[in-house]
């Protein structure tokens, strides 16, 4: 189903139920907090409710969904987590990793259904995969664990890159294992890396100028809310200095990056979705177990290969889910 016709579909279901009887009937309320942006996750958005109507559940119609969207900005998610406690949700959904450990802080009582790219027991949300235990479990979407993947990929197609960038946001937890698993895997490769730190809007184009001084023949970006939310930023950067990127999603892509691998979110937000549902229909978050979300998708741009005087070989391009030209 394209995006204009779910659109059409949902909001037509919400007109044409009756004012007076969406007031009378008390529909659940699913609070909705993202780490991310409305733009740069509208899609999964959009996900997130087919798999909630999978499960009979149409907003609007039978369910209120309450968005809040921090923008990259993780130190306003609990003030955004409280005005949604206030609307006395039934089931928070939060995407990314942040936004799942500030509501799991938030709560112990509302049921917490999340995505996210980082491996939940590692950082804290579940007690284990099968048995997460308490209020919470969700959707292990695998981002942080393809960082050396990505790496390989990127020496493939720039095999001329004597050192590699790999932009992190190291105000995460997270970034320790992310850097760890780089620095091991270029020393597998034999490659030369340069981690370079961003946490804010303010720190990507000092990022950038670094880069270029150290002139780097190719960047990673490792995985992060942040950076999805700033994306457009980011690839706009790497183009203005010619430097060849490797992203963990197909948005960048598709705004102007070399290339993507990573796990298809929009599919993780899906199976969210559908826990939800059955969360709101009577199960038990302890009783569900964390779902691994394994679709994977590599996308190259041929148009930016061509613009950086790439030459991508047939046994790349073959390997490929999507190539844009």
């Amino acid at each position: 189903m394209q995006r204009r016709e779910f659109i059409t579909l949902f909001g037509g279901a919400a007109a044409a139920w009756p004012f007076t009887a969406r007031a009378q009937q008390k529909m659940p309320v699913v609070g909705f907090i993202n780490s991310g942006s409305a733009k740069a996750q509208a899609l999964v958005a959009v996900a997130y409710r087919l798999g909630l109507a999978e499960f009979s559940f149409v907003e609007g119609k039978n369910v209120l969904i309450e968005s809040r969207w921090a923008d990259g900005q993780y130190d306003q998610l609990p003030e955004l987590l409280v005005d949604l406690m206030k609307r006395n949700v039934a089931v928070i959904m939060a995407g990314g990793p942040p936004a799942a450990l500030a509501a799991k802080k938030a709560t112990s009582t509302v049921p917490i259904v999340f995505t996210s790219g980082d491996n939940p027991v590692e950082i804290g949300l579940v007690a284990s995969i099968n048995r997460p235990g308490a209020n919470v479990t969700g959707v292990h979407v695998f981002f942080t664990e393809l960082e050396s993947k990505k790496l390989g990929l990127l020496r493939e197609l720039v095999p001329q890159a004597g050192v590699i960038a790999a932009l992190v946001n190291e105000s995460r937890p997270v970034a320790k294992s992310q850097t760890a698993e780089l620095l091991a895997a270029a020393q597998k490769f034999g490659q030369q890396i340069q981690i370079i730190g961003a946490a804010s809007e303010q720190e990507l184009e000092p990022a950038f100028a670094s880069m270029a001084q150290m002139k780097v023949g190719a960047l990673l970006v490792a995985s992060d809310p942040f950076f999805n939310a700033k994306r457009e930023q980011i690839v706009s950067l790497a183009a203005r200095h010619a430097i060849p990127g490797i992203y963990e999603q197909r948005d960048y892509v598709t705004a102007g990056g070399l290339m993507s691998y990573g796990t298809n979110l929009a599919d993780g937000y899906r199976q969210a979705g559908i826990y939800t549902g059955r969360i709101l229909k009577g199960e038990k978050p302890a009783d569900l177990p964390v779902l691994l979300s394994k679709k994977f998708e590599f996308v190259i741009n041929l148009k930016v290969a061509k613009t950086l005087g790439l030459k991508v070989s047939a046994d790349l391009i073959s390997t490929a889910d999507e190539v844009i030209e």
